[in-house]
Order: C-alpha cells, then structure tokens, then sequence
C-alpha cells in the first residue's frame, strides 16, 4: 500500500504508514475516489475494491487489530497514544503500611489497571514503582486507539474507587493521576547488555504524557488537544 505522503511502500493490511504515520487510503479503480484503507466497497459507487479482493473473488475482512512486526535491532517512527498513570500518595502508604502490606496494596491496584488496559487493547510497557506506561497503537494498532486510551483511562479511575469495595482487606481509599497525549515516536530497542528494551519510544510524544500526568488533578484523567 503506497503511502501518498511519503511515498513509503506498506503492507496491503496496514492501516497507517508505518515510516511516517499517515492514514493511508484507496483509490476506487472503477470512479477514482479516496477510500479509507479498510473499505471494502467504495463509498461513492459502491464497487468493490479489487485490491481487497483476492484471485478468486473472496473478500478479506480487515482485522479489527493489527499486531505490528519490528526487527529488535531497528527503529520504527509510529503514530502512538501515550498513557502515563500514577498512585497518589505512595510515600505517604510506605510511611504507614508494613512493606508485605504496601506490596499487597501495589498489587492490587496494578491487576485493576491491567484489567481495564487489556479490555481496550493496551499494552503496559512498563512498571515504573507506583507508576504505569501505556501504550495504544503498539504493538496492536486501531484506529481509535486515543479514544481507547481515553476511555480505559476514565474506566481506570473508576476501578480504582471501587477498589476498597471489592477488598475488603484494602482499607486505603487509592487515588490515582493519569496523562494521555498522542503524537509521533520511535519504537525500538534501547539500551545494552543484558537490560535492553525491545519496545522502549523515543520522542516528545511520552515526556508530554509525563507533564500531562503530572498536572492532573486527583482522580482525573488530562488528555492533550492534539
């Protein structure tokens, strides 16, 4: 699938290029309209597309998720949304609880995270202490994968204040901060010896999702306008 704005060749599945971000489209071969890449008929004359089509007339559907293959060694620039989540008051629950206690606690409010984050496709890069990384859009790839993260970012909140409920044993109301920004990055591997990352992102894309965490209010999920 040739990309229109950099001219990069991608994979007939890709939905977006994979060397410079953009949504790809298709041209109807029938009255020449623009397409969004998983349209199996136009939407001007509602031909079939024949490039969807393959040599005996079957259509393939368009997964509805794309999982994105990347050789360990290289860098891939990649359209990504970047979730940045964080515990409040952590120090304060070190101070007080016991540590079997405090880990007790850290767990639980990590497998709620993980809950929400699996249920829209999110993929937990990292633990970073009392802290999550998330991304949408790799290494599966949709569409909506801001909205997604928006929406796992609002349902993580929630389940976070239903925690005491479900636990009885957790006695602490948890609260949380969350920062959301999507935006250009490269995904690779960073890193040497035996603490390389496979899927670490460079670029401003994360350190903005890390100063968008850091301004939200308690229990509250700030989201960029871009």
């Amino acid at each position: 699938m040739h990309c229109q704005n950099c001219q990069h060749e991608n994979p007939i599945e890709a939905l977006f290029c994979m060397k410079c971000g953009t949504k790809l489209e298709r041209n109807c071969i029938d009255c020449g309209a623009s397409n969004p890449i998983e349209a199996l008929f136009c939407i001007k004359c509602g031909k079939l597309i024949e490039e969807n089509a393959s040599s005996t007339g079957s259509v393939d559907l368009p997964s509805q998720s794309l999982p994105i293959e990347l050789k360990a060694s290289e860098g891939e620039r990649r359209q990504l949304t970047v979730m940045f989540c964080d515990l409040v008051g952590s120090s304060t629950l070190s101070e007080q609880l016991d540590p079997e206690d405090l880990r007790q606690v850290m767990k639980v409010y990590q497998e709620a995270c993980a809950e929400v984050i699996t249920r829209f496709d999110g993929h937990i890069a990292k633990y970073l202490g009392d802290g999550l990384l998330i991304y949408f859009g790799y290494p599966l790839a949709h569409e909506d994968d801001a909205q997604r993260a928006v929406r796992a970012g609002l349902e993580m909140v929630e389940a976070i204040n239903e925690l005491p409920l479900q636990n009885k044993q957790l006695q602490q109301n948890l609260q949380v901060r969350i920062g959301i920004h999507t935006g250009l990055a490269v995904v690779g591997e960073m890193g040497g010896g035996e603490t390389k990352e496979s899927m670490a992102i460079v670029g401003e894309t994360p350190n903005i999702a890390a100063r968008l965490q850091e301004l939200a209010s308690t229990n509250s999920v700030v989201v960029s306008s871009v």
